[in-house]
């Protein structure tokens, strides 16, 4: 199989499993969120249900830490992919650091 066809199926899953991290995240802050307004709607104690908070900011912590991770496996299968001499965009869609989506890039040869 042609090297640069493995290396976007590869590709492909590092961005779902990229997505599924940053939606984990995402979705850990907003029940922490929650969770804070909660105790305010009851009108309980900032000690009610403290442990659950401590463990919701652990949880939220290792979900950063696994994200960072994540963009070292990014640059890491980037290097090795330059390393195979696969030189082509692999057909994911660019997105702008403001969300606002581009044309999806179309796998081509380069050089």
């Amino acid at each position: 199989m042609e090297k640069a066809f493995v290396a976007q199926r590869v590709a492909k899953k590092l961005f779902v499993t990229e997505a599924a991290v940053d939606g984990a995240l995402a979705e850990a802050s907003e029940l922490m969120s929650e969770m804070l307004k909660a105790r305010k709607d009851v009108n309980a104690s900032m000690v009610f249900a403290d442990d659950a908070a401590v463990k919701m900011v652990e949880a939220i912590k290792a979900l950063s830490e696994a994200r960072t991770a994540m963009v070292g496996v990014h640059n890491e299968l980037n290097e090795a992919k330059l390393r195979l001499g696969i030189r082509t965009k692999l057909g994911v869609e660019n997105k702008s650091f403001l969300g606002e989506e581009a044309a999806p890039t179309v796998m081509r040869e380069v050089g």
